[in-house]
């Protein structure tokens, strides 16, 4: 064989040994021999994959506080009737399989091989799992899955034609995040592929419920089937939505550093990427139309069809003369045969206080107006609002600290009080103010590391909260109510601040 077959051959031998090394942690659950308490063994590698799916799902939901006690519950639900284990065997078992795909040390995984294709030993390194977060109040991590986790389920075929989309909607984040306009354009012309596959499966969906609808249990399963799939489609559509954002703000950014003067090929590129993934964003929005229709239409077609076509079976004679006439029945019981098909008795009376009942009076000027739907605010003005808001609740806290630093502990009337004497009365005029506290003391205790646990980093207490330095608000309520101003009544609270 020619030297230049033999380099073709070996050609990308360390990406294929890092794909095969992704199945590694799979292997090793497969050597394990647990057991449960009637001596079964149980399928630890199934439970890895079950768990990585489980992750998965997490992700795609945008449930980003999951960890060792929700895969606990997970796998309880999934086994209980498979396995026999105790309620802490099942916490012991989590802890193993996040173990497994991420070692307590905090260190990647490696995976040792010869390179053939360099002639050398070599090492490589993956995540399947991350850490996400950290609750501080209750002591637990949340992880997530990391790119070689998404990479690994990508290669169970039946999880990826079920989560085609989805699965591009993460991987099109993932390129636009680093910068890979090319590989992003690719990514939404396969979307645009998974998007027309549904939109045929649709198609033959509604054909087989039209025709295989034939009993109350086959409406049934049809029935959940399409909500499910409802479902998947609301959360790819909320998924658009927000990837439709991103791109508009790296657009934005693009523009703001010349870069469409500069590299006037990228920003050509980034419009491409906009264009497409609104028309793509569009053709889904129709699989939500259909399906909502399949639900509200074709289902309940289906569903008075069957009804009609079992009155149309049934026969009067046979079924009911012929069961009287046969079989002697008492007076009661034949009252209960024929019940269903006697009428409802109706009665054509009314009552005198129908006169005095309350009536609706409209103006004859108010009858001329059109009405009309309000108008939903603009991303601007939604900025706008948010900043005032932000602005506000700083200058509460800069207020609330201010008295709480000549006392650690006061109550919310007193700091009515002191925003009177101090001339800023009109504070807890406006419903801001005691959004504020409701929002304060539904989080209490409540620190500036909170701001770790928002989804996004700007919160609308996140300049509120900064300023609380190493501090914390304990925020605890008393019976008596407060109605410092006619509009709004709020209840009496204490606040204490404590050095975390």
């Amino acid at each position: 064989m020619e030297r230049h077959d033999i380099a073709t051959i070996t050609s990308g031998y360390h990406e294929r040994i890092r794909r095969l090394a992704l199945f590694d942690p799979l292997t090793d659950l497969d050597r394990k021999r647990e057991k449960d308490e009637n001596g079964k063994v149980i399928d630890m590698k199934g439970l890895g994959l079950l768990t990585l799916l489980f992750f998965f799902e997490q992700k795609v939901m945008r449930q980003y506080k999951t960890g060792l006690k929700q895969l606990a519950a997970f796998i309880h639900d999934v086994t209980a009737e498979q396995y026999q284990l105790q309620a802490n065997e099942y916490h012991r078992m989590a802890g193993t399989l996040i173990e497994n795909f991420r070692p307590g040390t905090g260190m990647k995984r490696t995976y040792s091989f010869y390179n053939w294709e360099t002639n050398q030993e070599e090492q490589l390194e993956y995540s399947i799992l991350k850490t996400n977060r950290f609750n501080q109040a209750t002591n637990e991590q949340y992880y997530t899955l990391d790119d070689d986790g998404l990479e690994l389920l990508f290669a169970t075929r039946e999880f990826y034609s079920e989560f085609q989309l989805s699965i591009n909607q993460l991987m099109l984040r993932k390129q636009l995040e680093r910068g890979e306009f090319n590989g992003a354009l690719r990514q939404i012309n396969e979307m645009r592929v998974a998007v027309e596959n549904i939109d045929g499966r649709m198609l033959s969906l509604k054909q087989e419920i039209q025709r295989s609808i034939v009993s109350e249990e086959t409406f049934n399963r049809y029935k959940e089937l399409l909500e499910e799939s409802y479902s998947r489609l609301q959360r790819e559509d909320d998924e658009f939505k927000e990837l439709r954002q991103f791109v508009k703000e790296t657009k934005d950014r693009l523009y703001a550093k010349d870069i469409h003067r500069k590299e006037q090929k990228t920003y050509d590129l980034i419009l491409t990427i906009t264009r497409e993934l609104e028309s793509v964003h569009y053709d889904h929005s129709r699989l939500l139309e259909q399906t909502l229709s399949l639900k509200n239409a074709t289902l309940i077609t289906a569903q008075e069809s069957l009804y009609y076509t079992g009155i149309e079976a049934f026969n009067f004679d046979h079924e009911i003369t012929s069961h009287i006439i046969s079989v002697p029945l008492p007076i009661e019981a034949m009252k209960g045969v024929l019940h269903p098909f006697l009428q409802i008795e109706e009665e054509r009376i009314w009552s005198p206080f129908t006169l005095f009942a309350e009536q609706n009076i409209v103006e004859d000027q108010q009858e001329d107006k059109e009405a009309t739907m309000p108008e939903a605010e603009s991303d601007e003005e939604m900025d706008a609002r948010n900043n005032l808001l932000r602005k506000q609740y700083k200058k509460l806290m800069e207020e609330l600290l201010s008295l709480l630093q000549q006392q650690p502990e006061i109550t919310l009337s007193a700091f009515f009080d002191h925003l009177t004497e101090t001339n800023l009365a009109q504070l807890y005029t406006t419903k801001s103010f005691y959004e504020f506290w409701l929002i304060l003391h539904q989080r209490s205790p409540i620190s500036r590391g909170d701001m770790e646990h928002d989804e996004d980093g700007n919160s609308l207490l996140t300049e509120a909260l900064y300023i609380l330095g190493n501090n914390r608000l304990i925020i605890t309520e008393k019976n008596a109510i407060l109605n410092r101003y006619k509009r709004y009544s709020i209840q009496e609270m204490v606040i204490r601040l404590e050095e975390s």
